[in-house]
């Protein structure tokens, strides 16, 4: 199962260049460096933003106070030499210079390979920058407007290369100021999208599509009405995926989705989409909300991915503190589909920078988190094979904190595990029926994998009434059954 590291670039980058003591690319990063990236578990890293950056965008960005006010809140020394602009706001899909070039990225993905690790990059289908090349060269592939519609509403429309184009926009939000918008519905937009992502194929083993709902049909139509014509009768990632496939048949495509359209576009080809349905529930409701959510057909959650943070959200350590962030870690470690792990996570950083910028603040690092997480890829990789299946909790009339507790078995051949998460702040208590039918007539020995503690328990008790557990609030279990 796919585990996924983000990784912000030019800050790793810089970081890397100041600890070595010299200018750091793709193509020289030190063997250690990647070493350290190449964590039990982890099997793909998500290099985000190696595109070359758009310079009108970062004078849009330069310009914008709410923009500055950010980059001063999550780097109060920042200067204008930190903000890079913004990975999102791209001007070609080459790779920066400043980053190594081609070149240095062909060398980061051979290392990366050496490791046994996949290499993910950055397509960004619903913007472009405004000097990007096809505003000049091929502005049909655009959103345009009038004269009239930049005077009227000019923060939905920007004058670039001559031409008034609408500014990207989500229909929920005000549009971004920095990039313009691409037609979903154009035969000559979806085209060059195809010839984007086989590029972007040549160079890497998978793709984070941002925002990939956004040009949907029916999502694209309501945003956009009369100015982008009529609809195709294909839909957009159904008419992209499959001519990408041809010429790379084995390129992971994961979408960065909202609004429970997840199902949707896994239905429309992609490998995996964001889980932020889970993140919500678990930073915000109780163990049944959560136990819904996982009450979903397998087959769909194997195509989720799950994650606590990412470069959008808030740091998990800043969110989630203490106990309560790592029960949620161990859940989404532990849950079929991929997991999402984000550079920081790992070490307690509590600061999130926005993406514009190069350098960020300097945290100590959590020196006991970082060795749980350790424990936890360890443990995640040994016990997420085979088969998974979520188990019932059961209760007592006097005592329903069995409610609180989230439960479920991995089972691969004669290798079992059981994990036990209470998503509470308060004890809780429960039985749980295992559903290995061999237990009876033999006892077995629990591990905790996170923490080596042992438990003797006999097989008849395990399967009726079922193991009896009792957790302090937020406390977790990760055994492997003997």
């Amino acid at each position: 199962m796919t585990v996924l590291y983000e990784i912000n670039t030019a800050v790793w980058l810089g970081e890397l260049s100041g600890r070595y003591g010299r200018r750091v690319t793709l193509g020289d990063v030190p063997g250690e460096a990647w070493d350290e990236i190449a964590l039990p578990g982890i099997d793909t890293v998500w290099l985000m933003g190696v595109w070359e950056r758009s310079p009108a965008g970062r004078r849009i960005a330069l310009s914008d106070e709410a923009l500055r006010t950010s980059f001063r809140a999550a780097l109060p020394d920042v200067t204008e030499a930190d903000i890079a602009g913004s990975p999102y706001c791209v001007r070609e899909y080459v790779v920066d210079a400043s980053f190594g070039g081609p070149e240095g990225l062909a060398e980061a993905r051979a290392r990366l390979a050496a490791r046994g690790l996949r290499l993910i990059l950055d397509f960004v289908p619903h913007h472009v920058a405004p000097d990007h090349p096809w505003v000049t060269e091929h502005p049909d592939r655009l959103i345009q407007g009038t004269a009239d519609d930049l005077s009227r509403t000019p923060g939905d429309f920007i004058e670039s290369g001559g031409r008034i184009l609408a500014r990207g926009r989500d229909p929920f939000f005000p549009p971004w100021p920095d990039v313009v918008q691409v037609n979903a519905f154009g035969d000559a937009l979806r085209a060059a999208t195809v010839d984007t992502l086989v590029s972007i194929g040549d160079q890497a083993d998978g793709v984070r599509c941002d925002m990939a709902m956004l040009l949907m049909n029916d999502v694209f139509a309501k945003t956009w009405g009369d100015r982008a014509g009529p609809a195709p009768a294909e839909d957009f990632w159904p008419y992209v995926l499959p001519r990408v496939r041809e010429r790379h048949p084995d390129l992971l495509f994961v979408a960065e989705a909202y609004w429970d359209l997840e199902h949707a576009l896994r239905q429309q080809g992609f490998d995996h989409c964001y889980d932020k349905r889970l993140y919500d529930r678990l930073l915000h409701e109780d163990a049944d909300s959560v136990r819904a959510h996982l009450r979903a057909d397998l087959t769909c959650q194997r195509g989720l991915v799950r994650f606590l943070e990412n470069h959008d959200e808030p740091r998990a350590a800043a969110t989630l503190p203490g106990v309560r962030g790592r029960a949620a870690a161990v859940a989404v470690a532990t849950l079929p589909g991929a997991t999402l792990w984000h550079e920081g996570q790992f070490e307690g950083r509590r600061v999130r920078p926005p993406v514009f910028l190069a350098r960020r603040t300097q945290e100590p690092v959590d020196e006991p988190l970082r060795a749980f997480h350790r424990r936890l890829l360890t443990a995640a990789a040994a016990v997420r094979r085979g088969e998974w299946r979520p188990l019932a909790p059961t209760g007592w009339p006097d005592n329903d904190t069995h409610r609180d507790l989230l439960a479920w078995t991995w089972t691969h051949a004669d290798v079992r595990h059981l994990v036990v998460v209470n998503h509470s702040d308060r004890p809780a208590q429960a039985r749980l029926p295992l559903p290995w039918d061999d237990l009876p007539g033999h006892e077995h020995r629990l591990t905790d994998l996170l923490t080596s503690q042992t438990y003797d328990r006999d097989g008849g008790e395990l399967t009726d009434p079922g193991l009896f557990v009792a957790l302090e609030a937020w406390q977790t279990h990760v055994f492997e059954v003997g």
